[in-house]
């Protein structure tokens, strides 16, 4: 076991983590467990208990009793609360990252820099909006005062993926209790560790029993049961668009919400009054960053015919640059695949790229990774709208190009998928990087950049893609359900 996973282990031994169910860590009630293992070398981590229908329904109970003081707080105490937790989160930053990158793979410099500074920030803006959920007045005919109340749902479980677990629990905890709900949260059972130390932290914090509980486990079990939980008030999933199908027509037998952020196949549009550096410099960040592993990587690359080969060769050149190794590593730029099954399926639609498209760029894998799940970049050309790998979400570093003419056909192209998550406009011209973002069917729009999102604003998709929103004030109406009250003042 590497230096770096030592401090995760008891004894040499890898430490058994229990779920974190009424403000105490537990074994699962079957005692069982499931490792939890380090993408960069196929070594067992941890173990994590395997919670299953009735540790669910321990933890959703806990939620259910702690609802009505919970709700009953001020706004400005769950928000005490919360800034508590981000003061923890921030002097806690250097180990939560650690565990992010160990466990989900992810380079420790983008762990250290993006993931745990993003989730201080997500805490404190959450904090801040337990304060200021309101409603409204409404001027109705008669001799009435009508008005809103927004009041919080109940438990709402949470069920979130493997790439970003730190700041997805974060975003589904962090809004949910500020409005006065309680959480259930099951982690993704590849990428748990940063999830369940953010429980050591929530307990540290003083968060009353049961306010947030964590549930380790596996989907069609842990995930199911809390899906069929008859006492949970909502879910949030954040996932693949193909379980997120699932979840919905499950949570109707029961006739819970549901908050869907699912899968993406985002295009990036390069017109031809583009800088050619910064076109390729967001290109490729849009595609390698996280190894290709983010909802809204722009897969789908569009460059006007004019700067093609210009473009294209530039981000070659920066693929080329693209440190591949060991996650822990400071100097890594792009760490392993999350599994060995998440890399078999990149791999098999490179083979299909080969076999379909032209492949202009491969990376290959530097000695001593062998046994680790690692897919370089890899950069395909001359692909056409239909084929898999320019509508199938891979979710690995792997690029496909095509080339266009014309400002409608282009635009035509990128909306002709099942997915709208994300979308990109590089281009000098206003008006036609305005054109784009009104035309693109697409929850969030970058112009002359990519991937940037904050607590602040409101992220979601169309289509295929999921609806509901999270983060911004948006997320607020996904966490608390609306009363109408009239008065007489007869």
């Amino acid at each position: 076991m590497n230096q770096a996973a030592q401090t995760i282990t008891d004894k040499g031994e890898p430490r058994i983590w229990g779920a974190f169910i009424n403000g105490e860590f537990t074994g699962a009630a079957s005692g069982k467990t499931f490792p939890t293992f380090d993408p960069g070398n196929g070594e067992v981590l941890a173990f994590l208990a395997e919670c299953d229908e009735e540790d669910v329904d321990a933890a959703v109970r806990a939620g259910l009793a702690a609802f009505p003081e919970w709700r009953r707080k001020t706004g400005a105490a769950r928000g005490k609360l919360l800034m508590k937790l981000a003061q923890l989160v921030s002097e806690n930053a250097a180990k939560l990252a650690e565990l992010e990158s160990l466990n989900a793979g992810k380079p420790i410099r983008d762990s250290k820099a993006i993931d745990a500074v993003t989730a201080v920030d997500a805490l404190e803006y959450f904090a801040g909006m337990a304060t200021k959920i309101q409603g409204d007045t409404i001027p109705v005919p008669g001799p009435y005062i009508n008005m809103t109340l927004r009041e919080p749902l109940g438990v709402i479980g949470g069920i979130i993926p493997w790439n970003f677990p730190l700041l997805q629990a974060i975003w589904k905890i962090a809004p949910a209790i500020a409005a006065g709900n309680t959480v259930v949260i099951k982690p993704a059972e590849q990428a748990c560790l940063s999830v369940i130390y953010l429980g050591e932290l929530i307990q540290q914090a003083g968060f009353p029993a049961g306010v947030v509980n964590i549930v380790t486990g596996y989907g069609a079990t842990a995930g199911l049961a809390l899906v069929q939980h008859h006492m949970v008030a909502k879910i949030m999933f954040t996932g693949s668009t193909e379980t997120g199908k699932r979840i919905a027509a499950e949570a109707a037998q029961t006739l819970k919400p549901v908050g869907l952020e699912l899968g993406g196949k985002s295009a990036v549009i390069v017109y031809e009054d583009a800088p050619i550096g910064h076109a390729a410099s967001v290109a490729a960040n849009a595609i390698f960053s996280n190894q290709g592993q983010v909802c809204t990587a722009g897969s789908r690359l569009f460059v006007h015919e004019n700067i093609h080969d210009q473009v294209l060769q530039k981000i070659v050149e920066r693929a080329g640059k693209v440190k591949l190794g060991y996650q822990m590593d400071p100097e890594t730029t792009m760490g392993p695949l999350i599994s060995r099954k998440q890399k078999d399926r990149v791999e098999s639609y490179i083979e299909y790229g080969k076999a379909n498209a032209k492949l202009v760029y491969s990376h290959s894998l530097p000695d001593g990774l062998e046994d680790g799940f690692f897919v370089g970049p890899h950069i395909f050309d001359e692909v056409e709208n239909s084929m898999q790998v320019a509508r199938e979400e891979i979710f690995g570093p792997v690029l496909s190009v095509l080339t266009f003419s014309d400002e409608s056909e282009v635009l035509a192209l990128a909306n002709d998928n099942p997915y709208g998550l994300a979308a990109s406009v590089i281009t000098r011209d206003i008006g036609r990087a305005m054109r784009a973002a009104q035309a693109f069917e697409a929850g969030n729009v970058w112009v002359n950049t990519w991937g940037a999102v904050s607590s602040m604003a409101p992220y979601g998709g169309y289509k295929n893609s999921g609806y509901g929103r999270e983060m911004g004030f948006a997320v607020m109406r996904e966490v608390t359900q609306e009363k109408n009250v009239w008065v007489s003042v007869r």
